[in-house]
């Protein structure tokens, strides 16, 4: 106390303008805290301080306020709540907690796709609700949840937390999975060690949970973890404990995708049954995860399990950013006029009701100087869209083209859908798509089974940018031939050489169909339009459209006057000889000039067209073209 004005310290001070003591301790030395004096080693500081919001200094003196000012950057990979909204640009979730608390389901399962900010919401529930000797409060006074009222606040900080993220649990057999399940069980103990030497603790809780501690428990030990330890924590605190598992199903992909699906299917299936099922010591429980694996019965029986997917209008603002929120950011960093290139390249996804960015491409892209990137499929393997390119038969296959083409596909969209259900019914594919992210639903309409019959279609620039890298790189198996063959076409294209572009497409399909088994019409024209896809850039592809006195396969519309206009005419017979190849390729070209397919480009000012009748049978393939044909 100085006088009648109440002093405080620099650590005092830190905690309530949500600032570290260093960066208060250097606005003291720089006087811009007003009434701020030095005592031996220290600062004190008036208790009716005000926080510095500028570059003016508060002790009298005035010093020019600079043009521009510090930005705070932008959170690229910080998961962890506390640092994220103190030393980053924070987008406030926190009336996802408002919302929580408002419907108070005991259990709740967020599905959304990677990379969409499960893993920070989660953290930040955790922080909300954890116990702590700290006054972890002081997080969220300046946030939306705070204004809500003591009805929300009375919940700040009273629970303790069980918390477990699997998003980094990625190995290649079940044995390094379990170890390093341990290895999170074993960290999640220890943060939790002040219960051990607890009289309301029983001696055969207190070995158990050693056990965990040492790391030494066996796989059946660990499937009683959750269970046993909400039990311990409820008795310590005399409050049962909040449960939250993060990216639960990425281990069971990885299980998936590497031979050991039955294994963890197991072990996450008793694991979860202690934690959620009649587990009396349990306030809430939130998971979150890509898929619902409902199927597989990992909730079996759990029947206060709320779930939250994409096509729910519960919490659809909450996970990614909304368009206010992107034009606030924008606003932030100086850049509101790259609005529309951020949205054609990273908005589009529909979560309920509400339009959604992609919140880790929106970050990198205002980061990396506004340069429109595939940020977000490049920041792991996408071994869902590889799963669905195996299981796609020919209709799908097509379908898939079509979607690159911009068109609409119709889907039944079952949320219960799970990894191995392809083999089973690979029209799950739209499914799986549609919870990773990489399809939105413009229209949907909700079954009497709980499915939903749905208008799908790419979201946005960025996810056109993966079918094709992906598309491409599947059909060719990423090799030589891939680079060989695009760069011919390229080259052929620009110095409209038709001969060159001819062995460069029947290369292409001799190397396609060289890996596949032969299959029918729809198979080979899916074939085609996965290659001419990655042309459009230079193309507007069209298929199956009406034109003169018929329908033609496949239509290229240049987008450049260099590049000829091109229609494709494709017939498919079992079993030709080479003679009959080469007639059936015949047919396909005339059948162009017969039916006139070529009226549309002629009244669109398209002067060099080129015409390509592609026949196939088998493995054999002939092109013909009006400069002569090919056989392979």
């Amino acid at each position: 106390m100085i006088g009648d004005v109440k002093m405080k310290s620099c650590k005092q001070i830190a905690r309530e303008w949500n600032l570290s003591e260093r960066t208060i301790n250097d606005l003291c030395k720089k006087g811009k805290i007003s009434g701020a004096i030095k005592s031996g080693r220290r600062w004190q500081i008036p208790d009716n301080a005000v926080r510095p919001v500028d570059g003016r200094v508060s002790n009298r003196r005035y010093i020019k306020k600079k043009d521009t000012c510090e930005k705070k950057s932008l959170p690229i990979g910080i998961s962890d709540y506390v640092r994220a909204q103190s030393e980053y640009y924070y987008v406030d979730k926190t009336m996802m907690i408002k919302e929580f608390l408002d419907r108070k389901p005991l259990v709740s399962l967020f599905t959304r796709p990677r990379r969409f900010g499960k893993t920070l919401n989660m953290d930040m529930l955790r922080v909300f609700f954890e116990i702590s000797e700290d006054d972890t409060s002081r997080y969220f006074k300046d946030k939306a949840i705070w204004k809500c009222g003591e009805e929300y606040q009375s919940h700040q900080g009273q629970y303790p937390v069980i918390f477990l993220t699997f998003k980094d649990v990625k190995f290649d057999t079940w044995e390094a999975t379990i170890g390093k399940i341990r290895g999170l069980v074993q960290e999640e103990y220890g943060r939790h060690q002040e219960i051990i030497d607890s009289d309301k603790i029983s001696a055969y809780e207190k070995k158990y949970f050693e056990k965990m501690l040492d790391g030494t428990a066996n796989e059946v030990e660990l499937t009683s973890a959750l269970d046993k330890l909400s039990k311990m924590l409820d008795a310590y605190y005399g409050k049962a404990p909040v449960i939250i598992i993060d990216e639960y199903d990425t281990p069971i992909q990885e299980g998936y995708a590497k031979d050991f699906y039955e294994e963890i299917i197991g072990f996450m299936r008793n694991f979860f049954s202690g934690a959620f099922k009649d587990n009396k010591n349990l306030s809430f429980g939130f998971l979150t995860g890509i898929l619902r694996i409902a199927q597989e019965s990992i909730f079996s029986g759990l029947n206060n399990l709320t779930v939250n997917s994409v096509m729910d209008d519960e919490y659809d603002r909450y996970f990614g950013f909304t368009s206010e929120e992107v034009e606030t950011m924008l606003g932030y960093y100086g850049v509101p006029e790259k609005k529309a290139e951020l949205a054609e390249w990273y908005d589009g996804y529909l979560f309920g009701n509400e339009e959604i960015y992609n919140p880790w491409s929106v970050i990198n892209y205002i980061s990396r100087d506004c340069k429109p990137q595939a940020y977000w499929v490049n920041t792991g393997k996408n071994e869902i869209l590889d799963d669905v390119l195996k299981n796609a038969i020919d209709d799908i296959s097509e379908s898939l083209y079509s979607l690159l083409q911009g068109k609409r596909v119709i889907a039944k969209i079952d949320q219960n859908v799970v990894y191995r259900s392809l083999a089973e019914d690979p029209a799950n594919i739209y499914s799986l798509l549609l919870v990773a992210g990489y399809l939105k639903t413009p229209q949907k309409e909700l079954q009497a089974d709980g499915s939903y019959l749905c208008e799908v279609s790419i979201p946005n620039k960025e996810i056109a940018a993966v079918y094709k890298s992906e598309i491409l790189s599947h059909l060719l198996q990423v090799g030589a031939i891939t680079r060989t063959t695009a760069n011919k076409i390229a080259e052929s294209l620009y110095a409209n050489d038709f001969v060159k572009l001819e062995h460069a497409i029947g290369e292409y399909i001799d190397e396609a169909i060289s890996f596949y088994d032969a299959g029918a019409e729809g198979f080979y024209h899916g074939l085609v339009l996965g290659l001419i896809a990655m042309m459009d850039n230079q193309y507007k592809i069209k298929s199956n459209r009406e034109s003169g006195d018929g329908r033609y396969d496949i239509c290229m519309f240049p987008r450049g006057e260099r590049y000829p206009g091109i229609i494709m005419e494709l017939k498919w017979k079992k079993n030709l000889g080479k003679d009959a190849l080469d007639k059936l390729a015949d047919e396909a070209l005339a059948q162009i000039s017969d039916r006139r397919c070529d009226v549309q480009m002629a009244r669109d000012g398209i002067k060099n067209i080129l015409k390509i009748g592609i026949a196939f049978s088998g493995k054999s393939v002939c092109v013909e073209s009006e400069n002569g044909n090919i056989s392979i």
